[in-house]
């Protein structure tokens, strides 16, 4: 397994992450070997939100730290908060602080190692968040901060209220999901991928140093479904498929080496209830894919190069 620093904090972790938003369809024992597997595979980086089953995936792994509290000393912990379900964003002080509480009530520890704001929400108050962020950390609750799918101005934006690094910016991203690399390799053309959707994101977490959490790394769309195998993605899965031969991995593998082959130095979180796709995914993250091969897939996914 593979490390990095996340966002310049010190918190060495695992470049893959279990994503936790389906644990609570496991029964006690399932999750008791998906995370003790994921340990194994050296994954120690573990990813929440108060949202994933309304509450209950992060109730469900604070049960299995109730009963293995040893376990939470082998890991970094992350929720994410600001999405009233059936309401609104809401990135309000009284809202975060209570948010924050919830969860580490649910996970059944005393602190959370990072904390994302979920979701923009467009009445948010800057220096209301940074109050939040400042009173939980002042009480030991929270070590880091970050946020997710952010764009670049509203990153700058709470970055210069907050006054301290924001670690991570959470995005969507993909093979199948990349416009952040495709406006990139389109600047200064008129291809339709030239179009600047996020005010430069990607470019923009390099400069600061913050880390980009890629979310659903096997997706295309935001609910489309897994590109591996379908058929609306010959091209790409052929590639994927010669590839995997090359290395003796999976096409999965393949796909998590393309996002952390990416000199960002991406986290992938692998969103998986399964021991065996958690696996493949970890196993990218031991690839090095050539300039050439991450070119050929990247045109393979239908990106362009002028």
């Amino acid at each position: 397994m593979k490390y990095l620093d996340l966002g310049g904090s010190g918190l060495r972790v695992s470049a893959v992450a279990l994503g936790c938003m389906r644990i609570a369809s496991l029964t006690p024992a399932e999750l008791e070997r998906h995370v003790h597997n994921a340990l194994e595979l050296g994954v120690n980086f573990f990813d929440h939100a108060d949202i994933y089953g309304k509450g209950a995936c992060e109730e469900a792994f604070g049960r299995l730290l109730a009963v293995e509290p040893g376990l939470r000393q082998r890991m970094v912990l992350q929720s994410k908060c600001g999405i009233r379900p059936g309401v609104c964003y809401d990135l309000s002080k009284e809202y975060l602080l209570e948010a924050a509480e919830a969860s580490l009530r649910r996970l059944r520890t005393d602190h959370l190692d990072v904390l994302l704001l979920h979701r923009p929400d467009a009445l948010m108050e800057p220096d209301e968040v940074a109050e939040a962020f400042r009173q939980l950390r002042a009480a030991g609750k929270v070590l880091h901060f970050g946020v997710s799918n952010f764009s670049a101005p509203q990153l700058r934006l709470l970055q210069r209220a907050v006054g301290e690094p924001l670690r991570v910016n959470q995005l969507q991203f993909s093979l199948a999901h990349c416009s952040m690399v495709r406006q990139g390799v389109s600047a200064n053309t008129l291809f339709d991928d030239a179009l600047d959707r996020d005010g430069g994101v990607l470019d923009e977490c390099r400069l600061a140093g913050t880390t980009i959490q890629a979310w659903s790394p096997l997706q295309f769309g935001m609910f489309g479904g897994v590109f591996l195998d379908h058929p609306d993605w010959p091209e790409l899965n052929e590639a994927l498929a010669r590839l995997a031969v090359q290395y003796g991995v999976s096409k999965a593998a393949i796909a998590a080496a393309w996002v952390l082959r990416h000199p960002a130095g991406m986290q992938v979180i692998a969103g998986t209830a399964s021991p065996l796709h958690l696996a493949e995914l970890c196993a990218g993250a031991d690839l090095s894919l050539t300039r050439p091969e991450w070119y050929e897939l990247y045109r393979a996914a239908g990106g362009r190069q002028p």
